[in-house]
């Protein structure tokens, strides 16, 4: 037997035999050719084929991870479309006179090593996604077909996995997988956490591990290969209790997120856009505690339009069917940058112009998606609540364009809901000033990830900080105790939305400081409120 230790980047418990998963070795030549046109055309065709393939993954990503998991192949699509890729691979197969295989390979390379080279995590990340997509064309100029399955459940081990191939996988077949390669916030890890996945990365694998019996420890970290009897037996035991757990969990479905010693707690869920709602009703979520509004900007070739949005939000409020959907502003700037915004590249893009900094530079573009909410709000119970505040006359700003977009409203005739103002507390000087900030607004949603990395003056993205980023460290969570209180003293309540409301180690001292509402990811709802329900000590 051999025990490894990993990295977990998805807790549960996995038992199988090993699939050793390999890529299909393909060796590109340089080869000369004698018509450049032809070539250049033979190029094009790949990569229109290439998006169709991830056109097709994103729609299968999206009926199984929803939303936010599948939003990688868009990106890929769109990068397939850079002006400055194409332009490389055409000039190599004009200049040198060589194959499009050569030419993609030698770009993909270049491109990747010049991202890598960036000290911006996010820019870092997306070194692998030009060696991705660059695969991808080559794949099809050399008529190499899709991943390679196998016949039973199995734990998949690799070098690395893409994206594309965790999505391609038969889920009923993949039990978990191990990686050699890879970090905590690759667009792999995440989607393992989407799709419930047993998952560790940072393991030596060994191509003679291939077929043996394997159990992976998703929450010690631990690889077993060819375990014990005993070993065997104990995580089988485990595995049974935990598949109970969940099914217990679902049991709650339809009861009332109240603790024992009788408060009532708004249990929410976080999406990302339309395609989510499923989740979140599916998991029983009591409203939404966070829309995301900017990926209508982030899926677009240009602003959307009143009526695209409004629909959206329309079909949100529809759906939800009377309970709050509370819609945040466009958060766009730092990691999450759209082209047509046209805005100037920054030093420090986390601390710039972004989020409602954009919005009150740029008004037309604010009252637009208001004008948008406001409408859409005669459909069902919407809440607005607005990003990155840092100060009292920002809010009181914000008060008066709302009232503007009303008055437009009102002279149009046009029907609008009894909409409830938010701020999200994410910055220290929001924290700070939420006493002042609590007498202007209905309610606060605290984002934890950013209030964290603000805090703690650590960037979230750069993994080489891991080791220093504590979202438990005690000046986090003193800050959100101080805004609750400040809340509560106003007349207000207040939530949280970030990564810190699904953590379960955290949520009875949320109920302990007086917290009002969680925001979660949908699969966290049902363990979040067994928590909830099962809480008898003191709540403020």
């Amino acid at each position: 037997m051999e025990v490894i230790q990993g990295k977990s980047i998805f807790g549960g418990i996995a038992i199988g035999p090993i699939y050793f998963f390999t890529k299909e070795q393909k060796q590109v030549k340089r080869t000369k050719i004698e018509d450049a046109a032809a070539e250049i055309k033979r190029y094009e065709d790949a990569c229109e084929a290439a998006k169709e393939q991830l056109g097709e993954l994103y729609e299968k990503a999206l009926k199984e991870v929803g939303e936010s998991g599948a939003q990688i192949f868009e990106v890929h699509q769109m990068m397939l479309e850079d002006d400055d890729y194409n332009d490389s691979v055409k000039s190599i197969i004009e200049t040198q006179m060589v194959n499009a295989e050569y030419a993609v390979a030698t770009t993909g390379d270049n491109f990747a090593a010049m991202f890598a080279a960036m000290e911006d995590e996010y820019f870092q990340a997306r070194a692998v996604d030009m060696k991705d997509i660059s695969e991808r064309v080559i794949d099809v100029l050399m008529g190499i077909g899709e991943a390679k399955s196998w016949d039973e459940p199995s734990i998949i081990v690799a070098e690395d996995l893409a994206p594309s191939e965790t999505v391609q996988f038969d889920k009923s077949k993949l039990l978990g997988f191990v990686t050699k390669l890879g970090s905590s916030n690759s667009h792999t890890a995440i989607l393992a956490r989407t799709m419930n996945i047993p998952a560790l990365i940072q393991i030596d694998i060994q191509e003679e591990w291939n077929g043996k019996m394997a159990v992976i420890d998703g929450f010690s970290g631990e690889f077993y290969i060819d375990p014990e009897p005993e070993i065997l037996e104990k995580y089988q035991a485990k595995k049974e209790e935990q598949e109970a757990h969940r099914r217990l969990l679902a049991e709650q479905k339809g009861k009332p997120t109240v603790t024992k010693g009788g408060k009532a707690i708004k249990l929410f869920a976080n999406i990302g856009s339309v395609s989510d709602l499923p989740a979140a009703m599916s998991n029983d979520a009591g409203g939404i505690g966070l829309f995301r509004s900017e990926f209508l900007y982030l899926e677009s070739e240009t602003y959307p339009t009143e009526d695209e949005q409004f629909k959206a939000y329309k079909m949100v409020a529809e759906t939800m069917a009377g309970k709050k959907v509370i819609i945040r502003t466009l958060d766009i700037g730092a990691d999450k940058q759209v082209d047509y915004f046209d805005l100037d590249k920054e030093e420090n893009p986390a601390m710039g112009l972004r989020a409602i900094r954009i919005c009150l530079t740029r008004p037309e573009i604010f009252k637009t998606q208001l004008r948008a909410l406001l409408r859409a709000s005669a459909y069902g119970n919407i809440a607005v609540m607005y990003p990155m505040i840092i100060s009292v006359e920002e809010v009181r700003q914000i008060k008066a364009i709302m009232e503007d977009v009303k008055k437009e409203l009102d002279d149009a005739g046009i029907a609008y809901g009894n909409v409830e103002q938010g701020i999200m507390i994410e910055t220290p000087a929001a924290a700070m000033i939420s006493d002042l900030l609590a007498k202007e607004v209905d309610f606060f949603s605290i984002g934890t990830n950013d209030l964290t990395q603000y805090t703690l003056a650590i960037d979230r993205q750069n993994a080489k900080l891991d080791e220093f980023y504590d979202p438990h460290h005690e000046a986090v969570l003193r800050m959100i105790e101080m805004v609750v209180d400040n809340a509560h003293k106003a007349g207000i309540w207040a939530g949280i939305c970030g990564e810190l409301g699904a953590d379960m180690e955290l949520t009875e001292r949320f109920l302990a400081m007086g917290v009002d509402e969680l925001s979660v990811s949908p699969t966290f709802i049902y363990p979040v409120r067994q928590i909830i329900r099962e809480y008898d000590g003191p709540t403020k």
